[in-house]
């Protein structure tokens, strides 16, 4: 956006006392967050403050300067699901492995990571199937799309095991209804770039980055006119009135995440879309009382409410609004079939069954040694997925395409009550 596009000709300057800025965090930074930071500082005295989608995607994805573009391997600032367990990724496949089975176990099966990260969950998923279900192997066809170089490297030295069974590809590179089997993602719609929208007067506004002109400029927000008429359709069609909410509240709209679910549709002939992530319904994620939004920056299991700290060397996330993957899905043939959370899901595929079994290796049979140590930690691993609190609380959401009355019908292992 240049100067004169539709930014006010004297913007409003949010106060800075509404960042809570971390004091222990030094403005000191590594050479790479440094020539990022210079980067995008030249980049918006050049064309004028930027929306903070833009600045974010330059945050995350710039190439060989963003966080998930550099060296270092993804996991340190926080913990996912399949850091903890490869039960996580056992049990994911259990759920998989019966979409495949209610299409009729076709011979030629897809299975497509959006966003695979360190590899970690493909890895435990790949030699859980070789060796439980050697049908489905012959059948499967493990694809990953990544945008990021760095993790591509990563995940082709980690999965060079598999061979020829797993692929990259790219969006362009799949045929538009092409794909039979799953689309599935673990935290990945959470990182995709989030405009960030702010009520004013009973006006929605739009928040922007700008810079001061010392070389040292720090990063400060604006508030101008909406960059696209699509950030008011986003509330219209949920029917919310957020321009009827008191001044000064701000929240995030993800328009990345519709223009993926486009692609998942167009993509997608035959079967299930899954998706794991944290999030809210959009009556709790837009709820008058969440009046800061939710979008955190991560560093060293840290969590922080201001994103211009490190920029480049601290993840930046915002939730997931489900309603509106919901909604705008089914627009695209996305036929919603579930939607639980993670607890409920991994209960419902197994995993008390594996406590229990848990609880009785603590006696050794015939003799055999076990390791406690071992055995404590898968424990507290498990506990950890089921957390309410925590990543058990992350939701779940299976979408369908392309499927007959009977199979739309087929009742889902991971989406039943829990027996309790």
């Amino acid at each position: 956006m240049s100067k004169s596009g539709s930014l006010e000709s004297s913007p409003v300057v949010i106060a800075p006392e509404q960042h809570l800025r971390d004091p222990s965090l030094s403005l000191s930074t590594p050479q790479a967050t440094q020539k990022l930071r210079e980067l995008i500082v030249s980049r918006i005295r050049a064309q004028g403050p930027v929306t903070f989608a833009q600045f974010m995607e330059w945050a995350l994805y710039e190439p060989g300067l963003g966080y998930y573009e550099q060296g270092s391997p993804i996991g340190p600032d926080y913990l996912t699901s399949p850091h903890l367990a490869a039960d996580f990724a056992q049990l994911l496949a259990e759920q998989i492995l019966q979409f495949w089975h209610i299409l009729g176990s076709p011979p030629d099966f897809k299975v497509i990571e959006m966003g695979a990260g360190s590899s970690r969950l493909a890895q435990d998923w790949l030699t859980y199937v070789r060796s439980a279900n050697p049908p489905f192997w012959q059948a499967l066809e493990y694809g990953i799309l990544e945008r990021s170089a760095h993790l591509r490297r990563l995940q082709q030295e980690r999965l060079a095991p598999f061979g020829e069974k797993v692929r990259w590809l790219d969006w362009d590179g799949i045929p538009d209804e092409s794909v039979t089997g799953c689309f599935f993602s673990n935290e990945l719609v959470d990182a995709f770039p989030v405009h960030r929208v702010q009520v004013q007067d009973g006006a929605l506004r739009e928040i922007y980055v700008d810079c001061g002109e010392a070389a040292e400029a720090d990063f400060r927000e604006v508030l101008g006119d909406l960059s696209t008429p699509e950030l008011r359709e986003y509330f219209a069609r949920l029917g919310i009135p957020v321009e009827t909410y008191p001044s000064g509240y701000q929240t995030e709209v993800n328009l990345k995440a519709l223009e993926w679910l486009q692609l998942l549709a167009r993509k997608l002939r035959r079967g299930y879309v899954l998706t794991i992530d944290y999030g809210h319904t959009a009556q709790r994620y837009y709820s008058p009382h969440r009046a800061q939004g939710t979008l955190l920056a991560y560093r060293q299991h840290g969590s922080y409410t201001d994103p211009y700290v490190r920029v480049g060397s601290q993840d930046l996330t915002a939730h997931v609004d489900f309603t509106t993957l919901e909604q705008v899905g089914e627009s695209l043939g996305l036929r919603c079939l579930g939607f639980t959370r993670q607890s409920n899901f991994l209960v419902n595929l197994g995993l008390t069954e594996r406590l229990a079994a848990l609880s009785q290796m603590g006696n050794p049979v015939d003799g055999e040694a076990v390791d406690v140590g071992q055995v404590l930690r898968r424990r507290h691993a498990l506990h950890a997925l089921l957390d309410p609190m925590g990543l058990g609380g992350f939701g779940v959401l299976v979408q369908a395409k392309g499927l007959i009355p009977s199979e739309h019908a087929h009742p889902l292992r991971g989406f039943g009550e829990p027996e309790l």
